[in-house]
């Protein structure tokens, strides 16, 4: 069950991503983003990080251990997001 935080970020992720066949609302909190589970690539990682920057003013540096933690799933994300928002 997805967080009201993270139903936003779930559909910013279909939004930017373009995902077909994907509803916002199932996408796993503790499912992996990338590899199996969403099956998302470094360039679906840059996208989020932009759509993430333009509506939240959060910047994600590629080179951060925090940044590539927080790609891990939707719930860690939403956490990154939620402590760096402006």
């Amino acid at each position: 069950m997805q967080t009201p935080a993270q139903q936003i970020i779930a559909q910013l992720l279909v939004d930017a991503l373009n995902l077909e066949g994907v509803k916002a609302n199932e996408i796993e909190p503790d499912a992996p983003l990338f590899g199996g589970g969403l099956g998302l690539d470094s360039i679906d990682a840059l996208e989020i990080a932009l759509a993430i920057s333009q509506k939240f003013g959060v910047q994600m540096q590629a080179d951060d251990e925090q940044t590539r933690k927080a790609f891990a799933t939707l719930a860690t994300l939403t956490e990154f997001v939620e402590t760096h928002k402006k």
